[in-house]
């Protein structure tokens, strides 16, 4: 089903500015979502880069808060009720002279504080963690503990990370903090040195605003592509139009018209490109063809004229052959029925007269063999007037009902004197009854012909097989004998005017004039392939469909 599809499509005829639309609307499309992919990647990893310099500039803006509150040794804030002293400071704690109290807090405390309003107010977050926890709720998550341990090892110098929190996206960046000389007066007794990784500071930045950006950017990207597409495929299907399709079109009607026969002088395109070399290609051609043309019209009458002059000479030559031919085989059967006909007088005189003995033998051989050549010449003439006649269209058939077994069997009786002596004997292959539609005396002809000359191949003491099929198409006779055969390569030649197997004695006019006489019958006449050594096979066929035709 899907190849009978495919070729169906192909088969469909699509005009050259549909296929140019469609291939520049592909190309462009390709194209344009490549350049939109890549820049539409450019302009995320923009978006993407300007995230991390905002939390870079987050990061370094913290540290810079915490070095400032670690240099003045810390923050004194006036304490609220529900404010807590750090009990992990010493002098936590100072009262004013007015006795308002104070509470000194540390750069993590005043990160954690920060943090804190970050978070409410949704504009970033950050964090302080360590792996060497003070305070537990500064105990690192899954992304920090692994950052932690790769600065700790120098394997990195920072991280980043597009994290889900609370359903929503964060680009999350954690720098390490390292101990400076402020810092040992809260940390010495953790063991730490100048130079150690402390911990580390992570900043989350919302990216909700950026996603949209990036969406934004896609859409005005894919409609700006779109546009441009169209906007692409308008100006170059019009100047398609203008440039190729519309001199394509006046060169396909000038071609159309010089094909219907139009002689009038065709006009080249004034394009002032290849169109124009392709057009005057054409009119030059054109021209070449008309004066060709007229120059070869000029010849086919010339030699019409010829062949008409000596299509009538030949048929007279033709009419006046067969006249002759006529003529002269008429002129000799006369002489030649008076001659034999005089030879029988003078044989039944001679059995009357008292001539006995050895002289009388002698003239009566002489005798036999005058009349034998004398009826040897009378059927010479005869074939050649039905070859004539056959030729020349002038055989006429006088079509009957004929019983065709009763026909083969009368001529198998009519050469019983030609078979008795070398005890060759017939079998007939055939229903009891076949009619056709046929010329008697001419299909008798052919028979006589064609087992005589089986009787002639076939050796003695053999049967000779004649069979007879019909069917609804077609009657067919096979007369087959036990003789040499005929070879393969003269299969084809046996039917030709004139030509003789061997060093037979005959005229070769009798399988000619079989074929002729078979052919008027719309019927068929061959050589059966037979292997040589077993004998030869000739059938005639008269088709069915045809077998009463003429007698209607």
């Amino acid at each position: 089903m899907l190849k009978k599809l495919i070729q169906e499509f192909r088969s469909l005829r699509i005009s050259l500015s549909l296929k140019f639309i469609i291939g520049t609307g592909v190309v462009l499309i390709v194209a344009m979502s490549i350049s939109s992919y890549f820049i539409s990647k450019k302009d995320s990893d923009l978006i993407i880069e300007q995230l991390d310099i905002q939390a870079k500039t987050l990061f370094s803006q913290i540290v810079l808060t915490r070095r400032w509150i670690a240099d003045h040794g810390g923050v004194f804030v006036e304490k609220f009720p529900w404010k807590k002293a750090s009990p992990y400071l010493s002098d936590s704690e100072l009262v004013d002279l007015r006795g308002k109290k104070y509470i000194r807090e540390s750069p993590a405390m005043v990160t954690k504080e920060l943090s804190k309003y970050a978070r409410e107010e949704g504009a970033y977050l950050f964090n302080i963690t360590s792996l060497k926890l003070t305070n537990p709720e500064n105990a690192p998550d899954e992304f920090e503990e692994s950052a932690l341990r790769k600065f700790e090892f120098g394997n990195a110098k920072d991280a980043s990370k597009i994290e889900e929190i609370d359903s929503s996206l964060f680009y999350r960046y954690i720098a390490p903090l390292y101990v400076e000389d402020a810092c040992l007066s809260c940390h010495a007794h953790q063991g730490y040195k100048v130079g150690d990784v402390r911990g580390a500071i992570s900043v989350s930045i919302p990216m909700n605003y950026a996603l949209s950006m990036i969406q934004s950017e896609k859409r005005t990207m894919i409609a700006a592509s779109i546009a441009t597409i169209f906007i692409l495929m308008v100006v170059l299907f019009f100047m398609m139009k203008a440039l190729v399709l519309r001199p394509v079109k006046q060169l396909k009607t000038s071609i159309e018209d010089f094909s219907r026969g139009d002689t009038s002088e065709t006009a080249a395109l004034r394009t002032g490109d290849e169109l124009e070399d392709l057009s005057s290609s054409f009119v030059q051609m054109s021209k070449s063809l008309r004066e060709y043309h007229s120059e070869l019209e000029d010849k086919v009458r010339t030699a019409t004229r010829s062949f008409e002059e000596a299509n009538e000479r030949l048929a007279e030559l033709n009419e006046k052959k067969s006249d002759f031919i006529a003529k002269i085989s008429h002129e000799l059967r006369t002489p030649m029925t008076s001659i034999k006909g005089a030879m029988d007088f003078i044989s039944a005189r001679i059995q009357k007269m008292s001539v006995q003995g050895r002289d009388r033998e002698e003239i009566m051989e002489f005798l036999n063999v005058l009349k034998n050549n004398a009826d040897r010449l009378t059927h010479m003439v005869n074939d050649t007037l039905d070859l004539e006649r056959l030729e020349s269209g002038m055989f006429d058939l006088h079509i009957d009902h004929v019983d065709m077994i009763s026909l083969i069997k009368e001529v198998i009786i009519s050469v019983q004197s030609l078979t008795e002596e070398r005890n060759i004997t017939f079998r007939i292959i055939a229903e009891p009854e076949i009619i056709i539609s046929a010329d008697e005396d001419r299909i008798r002809q052919v028979l006589i012909n064609l087992i005589s000359n089986a009787i002639h191949f076939c050796p003695d003491e053999t049967v000779i097989e004649v069979e007879v099929t019909e069917d609804e198409k077609q009657v067919q006779v096979v007369i087959k004998d036990k003789g040499p055969g005929i070879p393969a390569e003269v299969r084809e030649k046996i039917f030709d005017k004139f030509y003789t197997v061997g060093k037979r004695r005959g005229t070769g006019l009798g399988l000619a004039i079989c074929k002729g006489i078979i052919e008027a019958h719309n019927g068929e006449i061959r050589v059966l392939d037979i292997p040589e050594g077993q004998g030869s096979a000739i059938a005639f066929t008269l088709k069915t469909d045809n077998r009463y035709a003429r007698n209607e």
